[in-house]
Formats: structure tokens, sequence, C-alpha cells
């Protein structure tokens, strides 16, 4: 009996010190160390021509330098909100997901709803290219009221020629 532990205690070592031994061996080189690279957006080089967009306007920026020189701050859309009940606020903002581009702005008290307006988009940094990465978020706020807040793709605003919607707005729970 005694035999066949020092056996097994035998065959458990041999098999741990097989196991150990075929272990790859860890290099002794160091890594390289990484260096810190600024990502910078460039449009793709190879562009395919976008009916719904004019003629050379695709990377025009819009800029404080050339005000009013892009098609894209020419081009008038449509803007309508209202909620149920009436008198609610309205804010606006822009939500960029490239801010090294076009720069996400803080909220901008626009009127109580109803609201229509047209206007057109003076976004800085943003071009036809870029118009998907960035949206238009409102929010309406009364009081009484939760706020709600709804998010609009500006390319599709550009294409539809309107941003709109309506707010059913939810009263807040109190407590009692």
């Amino acid at each position: 009996m005694r035999h066949q532990q020092i056996g097994f205690v035998l065959l458990i070592l041999g098999l741990s010190f097989s196991i150990v031994s075929c272990s790859p061996v860890k290099s002794l080189r160091k890594a390289p160390k990484r260096q810190h690279t600024t990502v910078v957006y460039t449009p793709p080089i190879t562009y395919r021509q976008d009916p719904t967009i004019v003629s050379g306007e695709a990377s025009n920026m819009v800029s404080r330098d050339k005000p009013g020189q892009t098609a894209l701050e020419r081009t008038v859309i449509r803007w309508y909100f209202d909620s149920d009940p009436r008198g609610a606020r309205i804010y606006w903002r822009v939500v960029s997901s490239i801010p090294s581009v076009v720069k996400n702005t803080n909220e901008t008290y626009l009127m109580t709803t109803p609201f229509e307006e047209t206007r057109s988009f003076n976004i800085l940094g943003l071009t036809y290219e870029n118009s998907r990465d960035v949206q238009i978020e409102i929010k309406v706020s009364k009081k009484g009221y939760e706020d709600q807040v709804k998010r609009f793709n500006v390319r599709q605003a550009i294409d539809q020629q309107e941003i709109s919607g309506f707010f059913e707005l939810v009263e807040k729970e109190t407590e009692e």
C-alpha cells in the first residue's frame, strides 16, 4: 500500500514536470514603446459621387472665415415641434461623434411649443461628408412634466429638408 502511494506521488510529479517543461519560453525582449498618435478625420480618398450632394460641395466646410459660401449653409431646413400640453420650452444642441472636427454645443433656447421656423445649418466644421456623424438634440421641458429629448441625424434632416417632432409630455409623479 505504501509503495502504491509513493508510485502515485511520483506519477503526479512526473506529469507536472512534463507540463512545466513543455510550456512556451517567454521572450526576454521588451515590447517596443507605443507612441501617442493623434487621429485626424480625413474623408475617403476615392469618393463615389452621391447624387444628393451638390456638385463640388462634398467636402466644403462651414467656417467663420467664409460665412455663407457653402451650399450646406444655403440649404433651408423646416423646423417644427409641438407638444401636448402646449407651452413647453424647446432647447436644441449639436451632438457630434467627431468633436475634433464638429464641436458639441451647449443647449440653446428656441421658443415654446408650437414652434415652426425655417433656418439653415451654420454648424462650424460641418460638411456633407461628415453630416452623418452629427446629430441635433431637441429637449422639451415644462414645469410639472418630465423632460423629453429626441435626437435627429443631420444628414437625414438635410435630405428630408425638415426636422420635426411631437412630444407627449408625461406628468411628474408626486410623493404624497
